[in-house]
């Protein structure tokens, strides 16, 4: 039996989620006096309220939150925001347009409906002649279907629900990922007085630093993160996960600095038995891969401040030390969790993203939509957010900017121009 649903509201396009890219895709919409509305299912910027830790800070610096008609305005632009700093920070970039974001409007359903959309939420239903979604990349942690093996005594948490170590139990921790987020997560518990196990997955070692400038500052200057997506990019795995080397506080939190403070650093996890965890013996080869696409990165960089002959105004080039924990070290091939007191397993492996709402032909058989720049196959649905979007920087509240643009012309010139000659036309 057909559904019967009864639209509430009509409009010209409805975003779904209001976070950096569904703001930025109102504001546009909202300077081009395009009727629109923003569903979010919390409220603004909610990921960032709710389901971050409490000692989150950006990777990128304060001067790097550029949005359209809006930008960093306060006295530390060389900083990083916090997680509710960012909260915030968008949700002033919200106010200074009065962007119509609809809250608690967690969205049910988006189906073709009359030559447009229907989009049905717990705040009502709209019709609309485009939909974008703007939902982000980051829904959901992914956790390997591993985890299952993980002995039930062990709490499994995600980054989404840890908090503090406060809300950890007592006893070790292993935390199963090296990106910025795991290092992160171990150096904060080891400090908390926690005995802490690393399990180290792929991973792109970055310097907070180099050569006096932030390592941002470089990626921006050479245009490194507005590079365009090519035709494999969006279909290639993901780049390995950042881990920067240093902090903003100045603390170190790569491998060899974990290990002093007395992390137990390994290879990445295998699979669980009767209460143990198999270990890879991979982490010397791991290491050095990080260590050798960081060298690659810092020639770039010398090379292009050469090229601009800057070589006097920066400081002189230094290479970290590698990465290998310490001189002699062996990491263990298996790990018992009772004998090592772990109750805790922290999942630190990434996200993935899911529409079970979304109910049109247009996801691929990883779950994921199928588009090019932002559009879809069918006409109107749109997207915005997504990894290598239109360049390497396109999940970064830096870079959703750019896709914003795209879309918005998209659909103004386009999709909107034509639903409106067809209504007149009949």
């Amino acid at each position: 039996m057909t559904e019967e649903v009864t639209p509430m509201h009509g409009t010209a396009v409805v975003v779904i989620g209001a976070g950096q890219a569904g703001l930025a895709v109102s504001n546009l919409l909202t300077a081009a006096s395009v009727g629109h509305v923003v569903l979010e299912r919390g409220r603004t910027a909610e990921s960032w309220r709710s389901r971050r830790w409490d000692s989150l800070r950006l990777l990128t610096p304060n001067w790097m939150g550029r949005l359209p008609g809006w930008s960093y305005r306060g006295s530390d632009p060389a900083g990083f925001m916090s997680a509710a700093e960012v909260a915030g920070y968008l949700g002033s970039y919200a106010d200074s347009f009065d962007a119509p974001v609809v809250q608690g409007a967690e969205v049910r359903s988006v189906r073709r409906w009359a030559g447009g959309y229907l989009v049905v939420s717990d705040a009502g239903s709209w019709t609309a002649d485009a939909v974008v979604v703007a939902t982000g990349y980051c829904d959901e942690p992914a956790v390997p279907a591993v985890a299952r093996d993980l002995d039930p005594t062990i709490l499994q948490l995600t980054p989404d629900r840890y908090r503090n170590p406060d809300g950890v139990p007592d006893g070790g921790v292993l935390v199963i990922g090296a990106s910025a987020t795991g290092v992160q997560l171990a150096d904060e518990l080891a400090a908390a007085g926690r005995d802490v196990v690393l399990a180290v997955g792929r991973h792109t070692r970055m310097p907070r630093r180099y050569r006096g400038m932030d390592i941002m500052w470089w990626l921006d200057s050479m245009g490194l993160l507005d590079r365009r997506a090519g035709p494999a990019d969006a279909a290639r795995p993901p780049e390995p996960s950042l881990q920067i080397v240093g902090r903003a506080d100045g603390r170190e939190v790569d491998l060899p600095s974990l290990a002093e403070r007395g992390i137990h650093v390994t290879g990445r996890v295998s699979g669980f038995g009767s209460g143990t965890v198999a270990l890879a013996d991979d982490l010397r080869i791991t290491t050095a891969a990080a260590d050798a696409r960081l060298r690659r990165l810092l020639h770039r960089i010398d090379e292009f401040a050469a090229a601009r002959r800057w070589d006097g105004e920066v400081d002189p080039p230094a290479r970290p030390a590698a990465s290998v924990p310490v001189p002699g070290y062996s990491a263990p091939s298996r790990l018992d969790l009772r004998a090592n007191g772990i109750r805790t397993a922290i999942w630190a492996t990434g996200y993935r993203r899911r529409y079970p709402w979304l109910q049109l032909p247009v996801l691929d058989t990883a779950g994921d939509i199928r588009h090019a720049a932002g559009r879809t196959a069918l006409p109107g649905l749109m997207v915005v957010g997504m990894r290598w979007q239109s360049r390497r920087n396109s999940t970064f509240l830096d870079g959703v900017r750019h896709d914003a643009a795209l879309v918005v012309d998209h659909l103004i010139n386009e999709v909107l121009t034509r639903a409106e000659t067809t209504r007149r036309a009949s």
